[in-house]
């Protein structure tokens, strides 16, 4: 029994033994780190070198964006952008239909020539370019008024293609080939006995003839202003083509269709009188102000002012002081303005000044003064501004801002100088407009801290002025401070400005 317990310790024990007899060999050690490498940084894209990339290698839709913001920031700037040169060669080479077609549009609405080539052959080869393509290029060379092309577009009147006309016909009467105009209007005037264009198209013709500002038309337009019978929409349009002539021999159906039976014929035949002088005309035009059609008064108002009619001040003040349609009040108190003197001037202040006026009627008077003298006024209109402000008149503080905007007087650098102080996004945006146009460059420190990326609209604008101005964005607050910073970063001490001593606030 006990030889049994002795082998069973021993069959215990014994791997233990073994195992410590037994080499453990070492754990490995952990590998060395591998050396982290930074990825490598994009180099970056300036605005207008990612610009140029999306017309180099962009999709349609792409490039369709590109052009969108392109046109706002040349309607805003009024100059030409740098990337239009692409575009040029971007446009001989496509044959996409949506880009083509996008390119024609912003050049044509910006009046950019350069393309008529490339749109007359988009027009020779119509039979293969796009419907959207083809009238974008007849709309182009209407809008640059591109002379030399007035055959291309008469192939397509004489072809009578349907899907072509319309434009063609806007296009044609734009094209100011003077020595041409005549022989145009005949041949639109044919165009229109002859064929069979279809309403609109006729409409257009008519006010293709006004375009053309040839006396050969005048004739046909007064057989159709006169004609009772006639549709009031080419009446209408036949009245506005008279006015753009301003020929006397239109003057006489131009007064008949004063008192045609329609009242929309009524108010576009006053408001073709602006163009013709004498005494039977000035006296339709104050007859006008009786009719019980707003559109007719507004009409009234406008001719009244295009004439510079004295006569009529009484009865524009009668409109705008007691006329129960908006829009009409509005067209007065312009006219007033327009037509100026001592009495107009007293009018516009007294309606500026009376508070219990609408909004409306005080905005366009303050802006009519001082579209007058901005001097003589600005400082009331600011006066107004404030109160408008105090008793939280929010519409017409806006329109405060707005016609201040617009105004010149170097009384306006303490307004700006606040609203630059304290201002908000709206105020500042004005501020910025007012040193455009009254050339406060000595405000150019305060519009550098609106440049900030982070000031968002501000920003922009602000940058484009000091661009407008050739004024840089970044420059030191004064010399010692370019001095001293760069001292600084050397190590030493700034050398004091000359004359003196070192210490602030102290001369030699």
């Amino acid at each position: 029994m006990k030889t049994r317990t002795i082998v069973c310790i021993l069959c215990l024990t014994l791997p233990f033994k073994l195992c410590a007899q037994t080499a453990v060999p070492p754990l490995p050690e952990d590998p060395a780190p591998a050396p982290v490498v930074a990825p490598a940084s994009t180099p970056t894209v300036s605005n207008e070198e990612q610009r140029l990339r999306i017309i180099r290698y962009g999709t349609d839709t792409e490039i369709a964006n590109l052009i969108k913001t392109l046109r706002g920031e040349s309607a805003e700037t009024g100059k030409e952008n740098p990337l239009d040169g692409e575009l040029l060669a971007l446009a001989e080479k496509t044959k996409n239909r949506s880009i083509l077609s996008g390119i024609f549009g912003y050049f044509g609405d910006t009046e950019k020539k350069g393309l008529e080539k490339r749109a007359q052959l988009a027009i020779e080869d119509r039979d293969y370019e796009a419907s959207e393509t083809v009238n974008a290029a007849i709309d182009y060379l209407g809008k640059v008024r591109a002379s030399g092309m007035r055959d291309t577009l008469k192939d397509i009147l004489n072809g009578e293609e349907s899907r072509f006309l319309s434009g063609a016909i806007r296009s044609l009467g734009k094209i100011p080939e003077e020595e041409a105009a005549a022989e145009t209007a005949e041949y639109l005037v044919d165009y229109y006995t002859s064929r069979d264009p279809g309403d609109e198209n006729r409409r257009l013709i008519i006010g293709a003839l006004g375009d053309l500002k040839a006396k050969q038309g005048t004739a046909f337009l007064v057989s159709i202003a006169e004609n009772e019978d006639e549709r009031p929409p080419l009446r209408m349009t036949a009245l506005e083509s008279l006015a753009k002539i301003a020929d006397p021999l239109g003057l006489s159906a131009v007064i008949t269709a004063v008192s045609s039976r329609d009242p929309n014929v009524r108010s576009s035949a006053v408001g073709a009188l602006g163009p013709f002088s004498g005494g039977e005309a000035e006296d339709a035009i104050i007859e006008a102000f009786r009719d019980s059609y707003y559109r007719t008064r507004i009409a009234a108002a406008k001719a009244a002012g295009e004439r510079k009619l004295s006569a009529a001040v009484p009865f524009l003040r009668f409109r705008a002081e007691n006329d129960d349609v908006p829009q009409v009040r509005d067209e007065a108190v312009k006219a007033i303005g327009v037509i100026g003197g001592t009495d107009s001037e007293q009018i516009l202040r007294d309606l500026f000044k009376e508070r219990k006026n609408s909004d409306r009627i005080r905005i366009n008077a303050g802006e009519m003064l001082l579209t007058q003298s901005s001097t003589d006024h600005v400082s009331d209109v600011i006066i107004e501004l404030d109160e408008a402000k105090t008793k939280n008149q929010t519409a017409l503080y806006n329109g405060f801002l707005r016609i201040l905007g617009g105004a010149k007087s170097p009384k306006l650098e303490d307004l700006v100088k606040r609203f630059f102080a304290g201002g908000g996004v709206v105020e500042k945006s004005y501020a910025l407009d007012i040193c455009l146009n009254n050339n406060f460059q000595s405000l150019a420190g305060e519009i550098r801290k609106l440049a900030d990326p982070k000031n968002g609209s501000l920003s922009r604008k602000s940058l484009a002025l000091l661009e407008k101005w050739g004024l840089p964005v970044n420059v030191p607050d004064s010399p010692t401070e370019e001095t001293a910073g760069t001292a600084a970063n050397a190590g030493t001490a700034a050398p004091p400005a000359p004359g003196s001593s070192g210490a602030a606030g102290s001369t030699q």
